[in-house]
């Protein structure tokens, strides 16, 4: 009997080394958000890699949101662990939609999932101080998107504050940055898919309506209309931005 080849294996990058020493670091509780990383030099002699491999390891956890970097000297320059999933997660998602791997309807269509569980699990009851926040800083969002005066971008900047600030009632981290990358994710596509400042004004009319009306129900903690409405909301203006 034959036997079948092997497979060689794939070499690991070189960067990938200081990758994977980070997320253990950053497990075992050695590395905590706040603190600064060791110098290029030091990582790369730490892992005997090239300083260039230790820049590449260090643009991907920026990219990432794991890292800030700046320059300068100090407890806030170099590179900074910070923690912003969404930034990770949003940026990949805008790649695969530009490359017509995901499609925007798909994107669409889990905006939904996650947005309508999390107004059915929102619990204002838990922490009604903070619920009580959000509800208010949510209203102020809407007298913001209620300006006459608003230009198209800055409403579509409130609108994603507006839906990623009630997801985040429902109390779940995962949620929240999953809602907040899903939104990212299509912003162009927002902002493109409606042509004409006439179109537009009469589309805003009708998100401003619903948004209210959102709201409202989140208020009255009725959390099955509220996702009825965001469903209905979200449903409405992809298929109007695909009417026109």
């Amino acid at each position: 009997m034959t036997s079948k080849p092997s497979t060689p294996s794939v070499p690991a990058r070189a960067y990938e080394t200081v990758l994977n020493s980070i997320e253990a670091d950053l497990r075992a509780g050695r590395i905590k958000l706040g603190d600064q990383l060791p110098g290029e030099r030091t990582l790369a002699e730490t892992h005997g890699i090239s300083r260039a491999s230790v820049r590449d390891a260090i643009r991907i956890l920026d990219a990432m949101g794991v890292v800030r970097t700046s320059t300068g000297s100090g407890p806030n320059s170099g590179a900074v662990v910070i923690s912003e999933p969404a930034i990770g997660l949003s940026a990949t998602l805008r790649l695969h939609v530009a490359s017509r791997q995901l499609s925007v309807e798909d994107i669409v269509e889990s905006r939904i999932l996650l947005e309508t569980w999390a107004a059915e699990s929102a619990d204002l009851t838990s922490d009604p101080q903070r619920s009580a926040a959000a509800l208010e800083h949510a209203g102020e969002l809407l007298k913001a998107m209620d300006a006459p005066e608003l230009d198209r971008e800055e409403f579509h900047a409130l609108d994603a504050q507006f839906h990623v600030l009630l997801s985040s009632l429902a109390g779940n981290a995962v949620i929240e940055a999953m809602m907040e990358s899903l939104r990212l994710s299509i912003t162009d596509y927002v902002s493109e898919s409606v042509q004409g400042d006439e179109a537009w004004d009469d589309i805003a009319a009708v998100l401003r309506a619903q948004h209210h009306g959102i709201h409202e129900a989140f208020v009255d903690g009725e959390g099955k209309r509220a996702a009825q409405l965001l469903r209905e909301h979200i449903e409405w203006f992809y298929a109007e931005s695909h009417r026109i």
